[in-house]
């Protein structure tokens, strides 16, 4: 059963930055890859960025940064010049070995096709 929790989330202005983090574990292969999700209100979840287990990232927006830490146990989503519209829930969701592979091939899979989920982090962007 993977397991993944999300922080780093909080108030910000806009043109502000935050870096959330997404501690991962119980993956059941050698294959580490997560996806960040974002969800606003009314909305459903989009995926925004993801890095699969050789750490070919792929991104929607071109103010993010995804990265992980050696042990590929932490992965961290960067946000930077945030506006009002990032506002939302942010979520952390562990790929299985289909899914790894569309990120290698520049693509993050719809939200339904998933079913691994932290519990999000609340990111809120105000002038």
């Amino acid at each position: 059963q993977v397991k993944l929790v999300e922080s780093g989330g909080g108030s910000v202005q806009t043109g502000g930055s935050l870096k959330l983090s997404c501690a991962a574990s119980g993956f059941t292969s050698s294959v580490h890859c997560v996806g960040w999700y974002r969800q606003i209100p009314g909305g459903a979840r989009q995926g925004i960025a993801a890095i699969d287990n050789d750490g070919k990232t792929t991104y929607k927006d071109s103010r993010l940064t995804i990265s992980q830490t050696e042990d590929e146990n932490t992965f961290f989503l960067e946000m930077n010049d945030l506006k009002s519209e990032d506002s939302g829930m942010y979520y952390c969701a562990g790929f299985e070995n289909w899914a790894c592979k569309m990120v290698a091939g520049r693509s993050i899979p719809n939200h339904t096709l998933i079913k691994s989920w932290g519990q999000g982090t609340q990111v809120t962007v105000s002038s």
